[in-house]
């Protein structure tokens, strides 16, 4: 079969390309930047195109020899690149219509368990989706799997490898809350099952495991299987998981976009629970528990570093941009100083105030930039090089600072460093 699939290098999506391409299915690959999808699957046809901004007859020139869509595209909540109302109402049913147009009538949808008891945006919109979708001559599927899982870490359950490897402890806001996990793996097998010619239809499939483990106990197993020793859960006040979503929530006007905003934090607190559903079975969906889940993923050296590295990494961007904003407004409060240091080495007043001043004015530009998820490889790469430039021209012209009792020359060394393994770790999916 030919499948047109949106979100296709999403978590769940490239579990549902993998086992497509599996089964020997032709694979046309939606998503909003495929550069690095196409590099990384060239199997695939890739098609850049945006949920949200497609028209309906955009759509149809994309369906031409289309048998089937799956849909896996979703977002957490509203934000400078997302709009719920667009990623879970609008464009899916855009898309829908086409497909009513076309004649393409096994169309799966990729929901979300317990939308229609939960509060909030989220909720609300993927619910508004799966009543649209229904009242729509189709074939439709609605899957609505649990707290999904996966041996790739992305989004949630990165965030939930970053907690369970915290040191010493283990973080966690509403650790009581029922949390019912799901495989990536058996939810991209039942996906790929609905869209069987002898599939059934017009149905709702909730995956989940019948096993109701809290969030606590979801962090515990997953230290566990990545092989570091145990250390007591702590519960942290909901206040506190309240401001540190603020701060995430703002965060994404940056264009950083974490997984631990306000509407993660409000999932948590009503909890991810579920039973699998006679949909499920006609699915071929066998509920597995966390730890069986887990046992068939052997875990190594690889998933113990992200895991350690996860709050690693905000913490050296942000000990990266004060350290060059710090150093550039040093630069400019002891501007006569640091002339003074050029002159001695032959450089006249003109020359050595301009190199001050726009020393000092780069420092702290890459100090800002870096705070822009956009420009943060950038900022990151002129740190290197304005670091190597500053080592070549002191050793130059000041070779006497290497041997200064302070270190200046050897301290700005771990600097770059620094900023050669953040953007080592700047990759997202």
């Amino acid at each position: 079969m030919r499948v047109l699939l949106i979100g296709a290098y999403g978590l769940i999506g490239g579990y549902v390309a993998a086992r497509l391409l599996g089964d020997g299915h032709e694979i046309v690959g939606v998503g909003r930047d495929v550069a690095v999808a196409r590099r990384r699957e060239p199997r695939i046809t890739w098609v850049e195109a945006d949920l949200t901004a497609a028209t309906m007859a955009e759509w149809v020139g994309h369906l031409i020899g289309i048998d089937a869509v799956i849909n896996c595209a979703g977002a957490l909540q509203d934000g400078p690149r997302d709009n719920l109302t667009a990623v879970h109402v609008t464009g899916p049913l855009a898309l829908a219509h086409a497909c009513v147009d076309q004649g393409v009538r096994r169309f799966v949808h990729i929901s979300a368990v317990g939308v229609e008891a939960g509060s909030g945006g989220f909720n609300h919109t993927k619910q508004r989706a799966e009543q649209a979708l229904t009242a729509l001559d189709l074939d439709l599927i609605v899957i609505r799997p649990g707290l999904v899982l996966a041996p790739a870490a992305y989004g949630g359950s990165a965030l939930l490898r970053g907690l369970a490897a915290f040191p010493f402890f283990v973080p966690a806001v509403h650790a009581g809350s029922t949390v019912q996990v799901v495989s990536a793996e058996d939810v991209a097998a039942c996906a790929v099952n609905a869209i069987q010619p002898n599939a059934p239809a017009r149905m709702m499939a909730t995956l989940i495991s019948g096993e109701r483990t809290t969030l606590a106990q979801v962090l515990r197993a997953l230290r566990a299987w990545l092989g570091i020793a145990p250390a007591p859960v702590l519960n942290v006040p909901s206040l506190i998981g309240r401001l540190g979503a603020g701060i995430a929530d703002g965060l994404t006007w940056l264009g950083w976009r974490s997984a631990m905003r306000s509407t993660a934090i409000a999932q948590l607190a009503q909890g991810v629970r579920g039973e699998p559903d006679e949909g499920a079975r006609r699915l071929g969906f066998a509920p597995r528990s966390l730890q069986d889940i887990l046992s068939a993923w052997p875990s190594g050296v690889q998933e113990r570093w992200y895991a350690r590295l996860y709050f690693l990494k905000p913490l050296a961007l942000t000990g990266l941009a004060i350290f060059w904003i710090a150093s550039g407004v040093v630069g400019l409060a002891s501007r006569s100083a640091a002339i003074a240091q050029l002159t001695r080495a032959g450089f006249n007043f003109d020359v050595a105030n301009f190199i001050v001043l726009g020393g000092a004015c780069v420092d702290i530009a890459l100090g800002l930039l870096i705070c822009l998820r956009r420009t943060a490889r950038t900022a990151l790469k002129g740190m290197v090089l304005i670091t190597l430039a500053y080592l070549a021209g002191a050793t130059l012209w000041r070779p006497d600072l290497w041997a200064d009792p302070l270190g200046p020359l050897v301290k700005t060394a771990p600097a770059a460093i620094l900023a050669l393994v953040a953007l080592a770790m700047m990759d997202d999916r």
